[in-house]
């Protein structure tokens, strides 16, 4: 009759391997993203630069022979071409238009005292017996408020372009690394997704599916959400443009940031100024402003966001914007693709686990 004791050793000596293997897995995977957190921005927006740009290179590939490498670098230059270069011509002009903003906050020109002034005294009487519980209609008193909150919001501005000038280089590092990572990524991206799989325990459909679902929900929301942004920001600049207002490229790029926001984000920005219009008499420009707002920006709102956004990624449109506003509270910015991406891989995850049950 055989022994079991070495079998039963043998086991207990694979099974310590195995924990001691998890353990050091962990451990290296926590210490390497300690090393990249960092930089998890100029990491993402490397790959989504090549989930973006990794079609174009398959088509270049076919008229330049075959030569990866070549393709590649032609990539990445028209990337630089259509998407770097413009960035930074935007972000040279607004900060020209923030600097003049806040030059004339400092120096006077620019007095939202003044402003606030002309809108209170046209106030029909019942708005003033609103304010009057609040405290607001002693204009005195408003005032002092506006000054200290313009104050507040001038040592802010500062502060900002400050902290601005002092994060240049990490910006310039951050935008090396990204564009660094995405050439390598649209060149061997195919490799490195086939190696990834293999470390995932996971059936090989399960694997195609969850990085089908990735690449499209990523492509979706950057391609989807940036174009209303810009469509938006254009439209809503053009109008403060043509009824002169002051600094409509400012207000252009604050509209197209929140339009980032579905449903509601451009109105953060055109209504207050088309109220403005209509309580200080500007009758037909507010009139004007609103309709545009309602059934020009907000047409492009509810109509391309849904086709461009909710369509690919499969999700209802209520949780594509609670997760959009969930992402950008958590993640900032970048959360605008975080928040959607974290919702459909986690409904992905569970439809599989549903399908495993």
């Amino acid at each position: 009759m055989s022994n079991p004791a070495p079998v039963a050793a043998d086991e207990t000596s694979t099974s310590r391997k195995n924990w001691t293997l998890g353990a050091l897995l962990v451990l290296v995977s926590l210490a390497l993203g300690s090393i990249l957190l960092p930089f998890y921005a100029a990491i993402m927006w490397g790959l989504i630069l090549s989930l973006l740009f990794t079609p174009f290179h398959r088509w270049l590939l076919l008229r330049v022979g075959h030569r990866p490498t070549v393709s590649a670098l032609c990539t990445l230059a028209i990337v630089l071409l259509i998407v770097i270069l413009p960035l930074t011509l935007i972000l040279l002009l607004l900060a020209q238009e923030a600097a003049w903003l806040y030059q004339g906050l400092q120096s006077g020109d620019i007095n939202p005292a003044l402003y606030f002034h002309r809108a209170f005294n046209r106030l029909p009487d019942w708005v003033g017996a609103i304010l009057d519980r609040f405290g607001l209609v002693n204009f005195a008193t408003l005032q002092r408020r506006l000054t200290a909150a313009v104050a507040q919001g001038s040592q802010f501005a500062a502060t900002q372009v400050f902290t601005l000038g002092q994060s240049t280089f990490e910006f310039v590092v951050s935008l090396c690394i990204a564009l660094y990572l995405a050439f390598f990524l649209i060149r061997d991206g195919d490799t490195t997704v086939r190696a990834i799989g293999r470390m995932i325990p996971l059936a090989p459909v399960h694997r195609k599916k969850l990085w089908h679902k990735f690449a499209t929900v990523v492509r979706a929301t950057v391609k989807g959400n940036l174009l209303v942004a810009l469509i938006q920001g254009a439209l809503g600049g053009l109008a403060f443009w043509a009824l002169g207002v002051s600094g409509a490229l400012l207000w252009a790029v604050m509209m197209a940031a929140c339009s980032l926001l579905p449903a509601i984000g451009a109105a953060l920005v055109w209504l207050p100024v088309a109220l403005y219009f209509l309580v200080t008499g500007a009758l037909w420009q507010g009139l004007a402003l609103t309709a545009y707002g309602v059934l020009v920006i907000g047409l492009v709102d509810n109509l391309l966001r849904p086709v461009l956004v909710g369509k690919d990624t499969r999700m209802p449109d209520y949780v594509v914007m609670i997760t959009t506003v969930g992402g950008m509270a958590v993640f900032g910015i970048n959360g605008f693709v975080l928040g959607p991406l974290i919702a459909a891989m986690f409904l992905s995850v569970w439809h599989i686990f549903d399908d495993t049950a």
